[in-house]
């Protein structure tokens, strides 16, 4: 009769929840995403309620770090409060294996709240604590660490430790955990054809489970992340419908607001602008609803890509200027920090605002470069190589094995013949090989030659372009004022091309000569006032070579100098020269630009728009230059600049 009342008062507080159960006199737990996804949305409120009946220290600490893990997907800072709880009770009773399960859960947590150092503090401490065939999970969120900080090296290390462990303990969900990571990486790397095969490796393995879970659904993302990028938009849409209708039965929204931000891309690229933005504001709705500020950014910098597209740019400078907020100073993720300072790169240009435009474009380059370096991209090309090599380590070591067996059977009688035969045949091999390995690098150093100088070319054709173009429209205006500043504007772009012209006609890749530079310039900008009969220029200089990093400020100044010169410092058709200079001493460089004119006196007046003293000042800064100004006899423009803090 008392376990009949049992049996009933169970089946009557517990019937929903359907993770925790009472049998055979003892509570037991299905354990959620690996024993069974067969509930709905409110299997965190079932679980939570489950828990309150369990008095096993290590089934009670199980449950706890599952609601809490799980609750991470829809609040951070309860998930973070059930996580402590745990992490108080295991240390408690002493239960070490449990204590690191939570903290990798913590850290989870703490990568999410944007708590990296924290984060990477926690799991390597965890390390120790479990086994290794359980490490799996744990390597997958320092590797989430990495990718956050820009190391995207870093990051797929972390995946290829995740697959080995999978490999060994024959553990299909880290398996397809590492393949998913790998597909995210290369999404992020630009590489959209491998990060498809690897997405689609992991899903079968997932599917092979038949269990859809948290992973699962984001590994949908990843897929369909990869296939916008290849311009396969209705594929990816199914990919996008499928992790929403997954995110949305189970409440994950951390999933939700992500898939939600890559559809707003994918209608952005289909030309559906009111869809992108709608999908814009349900993933900051689900960003908000987790309290989460790295998806709240996102979310705003999707909103922003969606306004830019439909050429609303104030509003996308008022979202992407929030998006920047939201991310703070010491926000851990320069690749998506430097999407948003791309796009408000282009939301200042269309609204005008083109200093503003050009910081940002600026700020925006030093982050990618930050993240998508050389060595990042061939460490992660290396590990791809050896990762694909690894599954058949195991062959191998079977031949090895049977070769160190038939060393016993080996001849002992060697020959000085024999000896000199072996010596010389292995220093042939080694050899040829070296020859072969000398002819690829030499042909790989011209091919990037080849490829180098191509792509001055195109864009000192596209700069042509340009020019061309800005040539057109001046005819076209007859306001004088608009007509002078569209000349300025073209003879800026030309000085420009010039350089890149120089890059690939040159010998060197790397440097422009700027003596020469000068003097083509000169006479491309006194032939354009048609003042070639009245004005001479003189370049006073010993040859010099820059880099283009140096060159193209510095060649954008004298263009202002030698323009502003020839329009204010000669009028009435007055005669003169200009003098430049550029010369190297003690690790910083000295530029001059002179002439003879009439000077602008005590009291100048404000000649034109401004821009290009602006645009002086605005390179003079960027360079970490200094500027003097003296008016004697004509306008003298010296310069100062530091070598090692060019930018």
């Amino acid at each position: 009769m008392k376990w009949i009342v049992v049996f009933l008062f169970f089946s009557i507080t517990l019937n929903t929840e359907a993770q925790v159960y009472f049998s055979n006199g003892e509570m037991k737990y299905r354990q959620v995403f690996l024993d069974t996804d067969d509930f709905g949305d409110d299997y965190l409120e079932n679980l939570e309620k489950g828990l309150e009946k369990l008095k096993n220290d290590s089934l009670r600490l199980k449950v706890l770090n599952d609601l809490g893990y799980f609750t991470h997907t829809r609040n951070l800072k309860k998930s973070m409060s059930i996580i402590n709880r745990g992490l108080e009770e295991a240390r408690k009773i002493g239960d070490v294996y449990w204590e690191g399960k939570l903290q990798v859960s913590q850290g989870a947590i703490l990568l999410r709240l944007d708590e990296l150092d924290w984060a990477e503090m926690v799991l390597k401490s965890a390390i120790e604590k479990i086994p290794e065939n359980e490490t799996w999970l744990l390597y997958t969120n320092l590797g989430y660490v990495f990718e956050r900080r820009g190391n995207l090296g870093e990051a797929f290390e972390y995946a290829s430790k995740t697959l080995k462990i999978g490999e060994k303990y024959g553990d299909e969900k880290a398996i397809a955990m590492a393949y998913s990571d790998m597909s995210n990486l290369f999404w992020k790397q630009g590489k959209p054809s491998i990060g498809v095969e690897y997405g689609l490796k992991s899903l079968a393995l997932f599917e092979k489970r038949n269990l859809y879970d948290l992973d699962y659904d984001f590994t949908l993302h990843v897929v369909g992340n990869n296939l916008i990028n290849l311009n396969r938009l209705e594929e990816a849409l199914e990919y996008f419908q499928k992790s929403i209708a997954i995110g949305e039965k189970y409440g994950f929204y951390n999933n939700l607001s992500d898939t939600y931000i890559a559809l707003s891309d994918l209608y952005n690229q289909k030309g559906d602008y009111i869809a992108a933005e709608k999908s814009g504001l349900e993933a900051l709705k689900y960003a908000e609803l987790l309290e989460n500020d790295f998806m709240i950014m996102r979310s705003l910098l999707s909103l922003g890509k969606s306004n830019n597209s439909i050429g609303h740019f104030s509003h996308a400078i008022e979202f992407l200027e929030k998006s920047i907020q939201v991310a703070t100073n010491d926000f851990g993720d320069k690749y998506y920090l430097s999407l948003v300072y791309l796009e408000l790169s282009k939301a200042y240009e269309g609204d005008k605002k083109f200093a503003k435009a050009l910081e940002a474009s600026r700020t925006y380059d030093k982050l990618k470069q930050s993240v998508f370096t050389a060595e990042a991209d061939q460490r992660i090309s290396l590990l791809q190589t050896e990762m694909n090599v690894s599954q058949k380590e195991n062959t191998i070591n079977l031949q090895e094995a049977r070769l160190e067996k038939q060393k016993i059977l080996q001849i002992f009688i060697l020959t000085l013949a024999g000896f000199l035969v072996v010596i010389l045949g292995i220093s042939y091999v080694v050899l040829v090989r070296r020859k072969k390995y000398n002819l690829l690098l030499e042909k790989q150093n011209l091919e990037k030659e080849h490829l180098l100088k191509e792509i001055h070319h195109r864009v000192k054709n596209n700069l042509e372009t340009i020019s061309s173009l800005l040539a057109l429209q001046t005819a076209k205006i007859d306001n004088k004022e608009f007509q002078g500043i569209m000349e300025e504007t073209q003879n800026r772009v030309h000085s420009i091309g010039m350089i890149h012209q120089r890059l690939y006609q040159g010998g060197n890749l790397k440097t422009i000569e700027m003596k020469d530079f000068f003097l083509n310039l000169g006479e491309y900008i006194i032939d354009t006032f048609n003042a070639s009969q009245r004005v001479s220029l003189i370049c006073t200089m010993e040859p010099l070579e820059l880099e283009i990093d140096q060159a193209i400020p510095i060649g954008l100044i004298v263009n202002e100098l030698l323009s502003n010169s020839l329009k204010y410092a000669f009028p009435n058709g007055n005669k003169g020269s200009i003098k430049v200079s550029l010369s190297e001493r003690e690790s910083h460089l000295y530029l001059q630009v002179s002439d003879n004119g009439v000077g602008i006196g005590t009291n100048p007046e404000v000649h034109g728009s401004g821009f290009g003293t602006q645009l002086i000042q605005l390179l003079t800064r960027q360079l970490d230059g200094k500027m003097s100004l003296v008016t004697n006899s004509g306008t003298e423009v010296f310069f100062e600049f530091q070598i090692h803090k060019a930018a």
